[in-house]
């Protein structure tokens, strides 16, 4: 078996003006960024391994307001 293929990028989706697109596009780009700095820290960089520690908490946050968006236009129900 040869070595294991790294995934290929996520690219996002045009942005149609909707703060919520662009909040997810920003996450789609946050976790491509890491990427790198992820396989780096795999192969035992420690300075990588911090930068990828910075970079999850960025995608953690812009997460959880993606999250809370979510519950809000559940709460909020449908529009008339």
């Amino acid at each position: 078996m040869g070595a294991p293929r790294a995934s290929p990028a996520i690219q996002p989706k045009p942005s149609r003006n909707n703060p919520m697109s662009q909040k997810y596009e920003n996450l789609v780009k946050l976790v491509n960024d890491v990427r790198d700095d992820v396989s780096k820290a795999d192969a035992g960089n420690k300075a990588a391994t911090a930068r990828v520690r910075k970079s999850m908490m960025e995608i953690k946050n812009v997460a959880q307001d993606i999250r809370k968006e979510m519950l809000e236009l559940r709460d909020a129900g449908p529009k008339p």
